[in-house]
């Protein structure tokens, strides 16, 4: 069986982050997305609505779990006995540390290998921390986020 874990902080998760979820799952025959805490990262969502989020919008994919963690990634990897990790890539500046952070998972577990798989072109523009400041400026975000994921944020931004 080919697994394979997905990871990312997903704050909120996007149109491009389900384009790399529905591709990735095209190629394995189970995908964990995995939802992780990034101390460094100042959330708009609790993990658990993360994951929630990220439930409601991959429950058409039958073979992809959602998940989280709250440490390394690479003992997460272990403790779900999976070799491989899906890393998503919208540029080429992305690349540099996406490849640098795959080296050091490659030292750290020489067993664990990284497979970029670059987003559709018309999502390359896309990331979470966009959707978070177009949405706090009133912005039409429906372009970038699934309905749900833009009704949690909508709902998320009166709540402030």
């Amino acid at each position: 069986m080919k697994l394979a874990i997905y990871p990312g902080s997903f704050d909120p998760v996007t149109y491009g982050h389900l384009n790399v979820i529905e591709r990735g799952a095209q190629i394995m025959d189970r995908l964990i997305v995995a939802v992780l805490d990034n101390p460094s990262k100042h959330s708009m969502f609790t993990m658990e609505e993360r994951v929630d989020m990220l439930k409601q919008v991959t429950k058409h994919i039958p073979n992809v779990e959602v998940d989280c963690s709250h440490g390394l990634l690479y003992e997460y990897a272990k403790q779900k006995n999976c070799q491989l990790l899906i890393r998503g890539i919208r540029f080429y500046a992305e690349f540099e540390s996406e490849f640098q952070r795959a080296l050091l998972l490659k030292k750290l577990d020489p067993k664990l290998e990284t497979m970029f798989l670059p987003t559709e072109s018309e999502y390359s523009y896309l990331s979470s921390s966009v959707v978070k400041e177009i949405a706090s400026f009133g912005g039409d975000i429906r372009q970038m986020v699934p309905p749900y994921v833009e009704k949690m944020i909508q709902k998320r931004l009166k709540v402030r």
